[in-house]
């Protein structure tokens, strides 16, 4: 395979990762990661903080801002998806029940990002902030994005 036969990626990720980057001091999103952790059994999806240097460096590979997170990443080598197409496609690689939920998708994607927008929006008055990025513990370790020499 020569160099322009193969796929970019996104920096710290390998062939076949899926990362799912989130606001690390939101507490709302903070409880989404944990819920990742407790369900993704299968170990689809690693995680990073947008505020860490991976999450950073992800951010810049896609030209998005590198200080205001409104959205949740889902990251695929070299495709991205954001909003409520990522959810959903987050919830459809979960073990079951979660993949049921694909069935929002039935809604029109202007009226469920429009949902999405209202609540990331207001994520911090609604869910409030924790005073430091979140930090995986020990068990949970392996499952977060890494600073391995970026491609």
């Amino acid at each position: 395979m020569t160099e322009d036969s193969r796929t970019i990626t996104a920096p710290y990720l390998e062939q076949g990762d899926r990362v799912v980057l989130f606001d690390g001091v939101c507490r709302l999103c903070s409880a989404w990661a944990r819920f990742l952790l407790k369900f993704d059994r299968d170990r689809h999806f690693k995680l990073a903080t947008v505020q860490s240097h991976e999450g950073q460096a992800i951010l810049s590979f896609f030209g998005l801002p590198l200080d205001e997170y409104e959205t949740m990443l889902l990251v695929e080598g070299d495709q991205m998806y954001v909003k409520s197409d990522a959810i959903l496609r987050i919830f459809k690689q979960l073990p079951l029940p979660w993949p049921a939920l694909t069935c929002l998708r039935l809604i029109p994607r202007a009226l469920r990002d429009w949902m999405y927008d209202r609540i990331a929006r207001n994520r911090y008055q609604l869910f409030g902030k924790n005073p430091v990025c979140v930090v995986p513990n020990a068990a949970d370790e392996a499952r977060f994005l890494t600073k391995n020499k970026p491609r």
